[in-house]
Order: C-alpha cells, then structure tokens, then sequence
C-alpha cells in the first residue's frame, strides 16, 4: 500500500504553501481511480469543485462540492472519480503543529465526513485566506484551524449524548433549508414543545435557529456559485429573500462579498 508523503496527492498540484507545521495544496483530481493508500499525517479535504467516491475501512462518501473530509495519521482509503474537473483543497497537519498548540492528535482518530455547516465554512476561510495571503495570514490560519478542531471535539464528545431531537433537527434543517421553516411544526416534527426547542437548540448548534439556517444557504451557495452568472439567481436558488439579503449573509460568513469570492476560485 502506498503510503503518500507530506504534500504529495494524486493529481496536478497548483499550488503548496508550507509554514508553521502546516501544508496546504490546490490540487486537481487527474485518476479516474485511486487504489488504497494512506498518508503520513493527518489531513483534511475540502472538496472545492467536482465530485468524487471515497472509501474507507468503514464508510463510503459520495463527495460532492463542498465536502469536508477529515483523515488521521495513516488511515487508509481509496477514491473514484468520474470524467469531470475536480478539485481538492487540502491541509495537512504535522505532529509539530499538534504539539505547539498542546493539542492531542489522537482525540480526532479515524476517517469521516464533516456536516456541520459552520465548520465547513470555516475551511472557506481558510481557503479565502490563502489566496489573499498578508502579513496575517499565518495566525489567522491557525486561530481558524484552531476553531475548527474546538468544534469537532465537540461534535464527537457530544454526539453520543445529545437528545434524540438533536440529531432529526439536523437532519431535517439540512433537507429543508430552503423552505419557510415555522418553528412550532419543527417543534411538533421531533415531538418536543417549542419554547424548550427555541431555549436549547443554541446550546447543541451554539448558534441560533436562524443562524444555523442562514449557514445552511451560505454554504449552499458556495456550491452553486459558479453555475449561475446572476447573483440574484443564486440567492432564490439558495432561498434567501433576495440578492442584497444574500450577500450580507455571505460576506458575514466567509469575509468577502460572492463576487470575490468567484474571482478566486476562478484563479
């Protein structure tokens, strides 16, 4: 089984940055079909355009764009990809930068894919940031590196006991997310009274209801942002109100207004 090094991805790599403990690459997936293999240290995958079919010992993911993709220290998968342009943005994490942050690298051990809409959108940071890079860009990196761990530790400590409701919130806000949700029918949907839904969704999603939703659409759009020219289109796809409504909650997401947004992903 092969085992990769670090910064070395099956594809045409654009573009590698190393600093701090770090190394981020913009590849492109170039292998119709990639046999098993693992890597030398842990990383993540952000698939940034395309799809692809990724296994484990475990799971299999189909991953769209979008997907998020985390891999410990020598976890071994394997990938397919069909006849389209697909692109990965990856960060690979030395055992150094566990360290210098007093971080136990063994606490996020296994593969698995990573749904929550706030953490994705913070590896959209990470993807703006480096794209834009400044005397800035190294510590604010990390801090948004450093926030997405916060959260997955949190994530998987509580997965196992969060209530019954929490999980078929969640899974129902991410089937529905462009419809006009009522929050008393979501109340009665998981079968609990809306006062204790509204008081401790923020204690499990450590965001409001409304936030959450807003999450959602952004990182909807962020899919679809290249499939429509109109700004306007993207927002009712996504189910905002409309394009002004759209943009305010993008940039307060990701940092930057769609259009910037577009133009680097485009370089």
């Amino acid at each position: 089984m092969k085992n990769l090094r670090n910064g070395e991805f099956f594809g045409q790599t654009t573009e590698t940055l190393r600093f701090g403990g770090l190394t981020i690459t913009d590849t492109e997936y170039t292998h119709a079909f990639v046999d098993w293999h693992y890597h030398e240290n842990p990383y993540f995958t952000f698939l940034l355009q395309g799809n692809m079919t990724e296994g484990n010992k475990k799971e299999i993911y189909d991953c769209a764009t979008g997907t998020l993709l985390y891999h410990h220290w020598q976890d071994s998968h394997y990938n397919t990809k069909p006849d389209v342009f697909t692109r990965g943005f990856h960060i690979e994490i030395s055992e150094d930068w566990f360290e210098k942050f007093q971080l136990l690298k063994d606490k996020t051990q296994g593969s698995f894919n990573i749904k929550n809409p706030a953490v994705k959108l913070l590896m959209y940071r990470i993807f703006k940031e480096t794209k834009s890079i400044d005397n800035s860009f190294e510590i604010s990196t990390d801090q948004i590196l450093l926030d997405i761990f916060h959260e997955i530790a949190g994530l998987k400590t509580s997965r196992e006991k969060n209530p019954l409701w929490v999980k078929q919130i969640d899974e129902i806000l991410h089937e529905t997310f462009m419809e006009k949700l009522n929050l008393s029918d979501l109340a009665k949907i998981v079968n609990i009274h809306p006062i204790h839904l509204s008081r401790d969704f923020k204690k499990y999603f450590h965001c409001t209801l409304g936030e959450y939703l807003r999450k959602l659409k952004v990182e909807n759009s962020l899919k679809i942002l290249n499939e429509f020219e109109s700004l306007s289109e993207v927002a009712l796809e996504c189910g905002f109100s409309d394009q002004s409504h759209f943009i305010r909650c993008f940039k307060e997401n990701i940092g930057i207004t769609p259009l910037k947004y577009r133009n680097i992903l485009k370089k």
